[in-house]
């Protein structure tokens, strides 16, 4: 992936970045999900941005201060965009944690705005290995992260409930 050089996917990938650079795409999303979705939207904006939150957390809060591991070599990546790596830990990515939280949790809500949401979360993931700055292992510990998020957002209220009943 990190040695795909397409013109295309040069073009497409550094917007993506930056559109997910801070989680502004996922934010963006759940405002005009909130917005235009009645109460379904707003439900499944705030579980969107609860997951991504709770992904946030235990991925560049937690793991990422337990791993040490360095970025890429820069020369391992052929198309030379690295300059703009990060300095921390490689492991695991906390834009694809978030990414999957945030399209994990609205899925099961709302569908269609799950389905949309999947295509430039995998959009992101794609782009951390080709920017250089992550292994194909910190996406998918990422990923998993974001999924494990997602669930403990989407099943903790119920399990509140029982507990406290």
């Amino acid at each position: 992936m990190a040695g795909w050089d397409s013109m295309a996917a040069r073009r497409l990938l550094p917007a993506v970045e930056e559109a997910a650079e801070h989680t502004k795409l996922w934010w963006a999303a759940a405002v005009l999900m909130a917005a235009a979705g009645g109460r379904r939207g707003r439900r499944s904006a705030a579980a969107g941005v609860l997951a991504m939150a709770v992904a946030e957390v235990l991925s560049n809060g937690v793991v990422k201060q337990l791993v040490e591991r360095r970025r890429p070599p820069a020369e391992w990546i052929p198309h030379g965009d690295t300059e703009d790596r990060p300095d921390s830990s490689s492991f695991p990515s906390g834009h694809t944690a978030a990414a999957v939280a945030f399209t994990a949790a609205v899925a099961p809500s709302w569908p269609w705005a799950g389905a949309a949401c999947a295509v430039p979360a995998v959009l992101v993931a794609v782009e951390r290995v080709h920017s250089g700055a992550h292994y194909p292992s910190d996406v998918a510990a990422g990923a998993v992260i974001g999924g494990a998020a997602a669930g403990l957002v989407r099943t903790a209220p119920r399990l509140l409930v029982r507990c406290w009943r």
